[in-house]
């Protein structure tokens, strides 16, 4: 079977009109016969109830716009319907709680098609929902389905090619087989080697004209959280992030034209989550920056094509990292849907190229973002510049870099040649007393944030005051439930990062956290 005609042909299914929500909804099938369901059972919920929360709390629109959650036992359960998961955190915090009291190992057996049988289902209510939230002006067109099972990810396959042939899967984008291993023992540092990768690896199979992406995680919170939060990621495939503007190389420096460009067209994504996106209002009427802002750029909803001109190299060991400054991004080549497979694919070779040459030359990349708004109406636009730093693997790091009328005067003293002695000791005594880690992991460190998130958005519905006797309603009239109030969410200093790992040049490999760029 040829993949590449059928990954080409589907890509072709989605309508190439923008939809009101570009994310995809999402169904969680949970099969509990596992014989280590005791254990998975308890992680599994604590990981999905971290994400979710993550998801409610975030500013904008909704990362995660539906969910549908089945449980398989002898036979497939529901048990949430398709819900907006905005606003509905208790609803979901609920529907968690039930899946924690579910029986535990040894109660139902192994085997059967309870798994394909919620497949099926849950496509039938997607389209159901589709066709009625259509009706009320609001579209959702495609769906992705994360099936988490003790069973083999190839037999699982299997079924699902046999059962779904004659089923039309025009609203499904993708199918996550994720093979869930018990691992009594894993420390901090080892999850990297088992974490779900976020870009389709050589176990993605191309059957019925759709992606089955068959992973293998550990069970424990980590593994599983980090496969949930790759719902946040950017899902959108309508055009390009980014549009990376590079000299022609088929002039000398002197005579090439200023007009000759060659173009890298790229996807960003987010590193990390803003906390700022954790402030204001949980509704999302409040964002921390305006994305019109020449100052700012944003991974997130990308609804801007942004160009950057590279203007200059930098010598690697030229940069201070004081004057960088913002959220990193992480740029990709494009896995644009409209683009044909020659296009993809030279695109992809010349960004590898371009990642291969920074690190030989050990060269950073100054670029200067392009003005979104030509309009003769602008008599003065403000640029701004970024830093592209290469690492060892096929993406780049992007970073803005300080200018001019930012840039506050400072000293630096030089340090003195001679100190008191007694200084000295009492210095060196302190830092050998402290505790020395190879590199910095986020996953050993923890700020109480979930907790935090979790009890801004559980509210319960608030009492009725008392009213005045002649205010009462008739005993046989209904009592009118108050709406929820919406939760607020102060700022937070940092959210968790992921522990995918960009490793700049010169960086080994065992040191996957270290700065970035090298200090002045």
């Amino acid at each position: 079977m040829n993949s590449r005609k059928l990954l080409s042909e589907t890509r072709r299914t989605f309508p190439a009109t923008k939809v009101h929500c570009q994310q995809p909804s999402r169904i969680l099938i949970v099969d509990v016969t596992s014989p280590s369901w005791t254990n998975t059972c308890s992680v599994l919920s604590e990981a999905l109830e971290n994400t979710l929360c993550l998801a409610c709390s975030l500013t904008g629109p909704c990362r995660v716009p539906l969910l549908s959650l089945y449980v398989v036992q002898n036979q497939q359960e529901c048990l949430l319907p398709f819900t907006q998961v905005k606003e509905n955190f208790a609803r979901i915090q609920a529907c968690i709680s039930e899946l924690r009291s579910l029986p535990r190992e040894g109660c139902f057996p192994q085997g059967g098609n309870g798994v394909v049988q919620a497949v099926q289902d849950g496509l039938q209510q997607f389209k159901q929902y589709s066709r009625h939230a259509a009706a009320g002006g609001s579209a959702n067109s495609s769906v992705e389905i994360t099936i988490l099972t003790s069973q083999s990810g190839k037999e699982m396959v299997k079924q699902l090619e046999k059962k779904l042939k004659d089923v039309d899967l025009v609203c499904l984008r993708r199918i996550q087989a994720i093979e869930v291993l018990k691992r009594d023992f894993l420390e901090p540092e080892d999850v990297e080697q088992c974490m779900p990768a976020e870009e389709p690896s050589s176990n993605d199979i191309a059957i019925l004209g759709m992606d089955i992406d068959v992973q293998t995680i550990e069970d424990n919170v980590i593994s599983l959280e980090m496969l949930f939060k790759t719902w946040l990621h950017d899902y959108g495939t309508e055009r390009e992030h980014l549009q990376l503007l590079l000299p022609s190389g088929g002039f000398s420096h002197a005579t090439a034209p200023k007009t000759t460009l060659m173009c890298l067209k790229c996807d960003l994504q987010e590193r990390l989550l803003d906390p700022a996106l954790l402030s204001g209002t949980a509704d999302g009427t409040m964002r921390a920056a305006d994305f019109n802002s020449p100052c700012q750029m944003a991974a997130w909803p990308a609804t801007v094509l942004y160009k950057l001109r590279v203007v200059k190299a930098l010598k690697s060991e030229g940069v201070c990292e004081s004057v960088l400054y913002g959220l990193p991004f992480i740029i990709k080549p494009t896995s644009c849907w409209q683009l044909d497979w020659d296009e993809l694919e030279t695109n992809q070779h010349s960004f590898h190229a371009l990642c291969h040459s920074l690190l030989k030359r050990k060269w950073m990349l100054l670029a200067k973002r392009e003005p979104q708004n030509t309009s003769p109406n602008w008599n003065i636009v403000v640029h701004s510049y970024y830093i592209i730093v290469p690492s060892d693997s096929a993406t780049l790091l992007l970073k803005a870099v300080a200018i001019r009328e930012l840039l506050l005067p400072s000293t630096f003293p030089a340090l003195l040649a001679e100190h008191p002695e007694r200084v000295h000791g009492l210095i060196e005594s302190a830092l050998n007393s402290l505790e020395v880690e190879v590199a910095y992991n986020p996953l050993h460190l923890k700020s109480n944030l979930y907790k935090y998130l979790k009890s801004m958005l559980y509210k319960p519905l608030h009492r009725q005051q008392a009213q005045p006797r002649d205010q009462r309603p008739e005993r046989h009239q209904p009592k009118q439930h108050q709406s929820r109030v919406k939760a607020t969410v102060a700022p937070l200093l940092m959210a968790p990062s992921p522990v995918q790992v960009f490793r700049p040049a010169g960086v080994r490999r065992d040191s996957c956290e270290r700065s970035l760029l090298p200090k002045e």
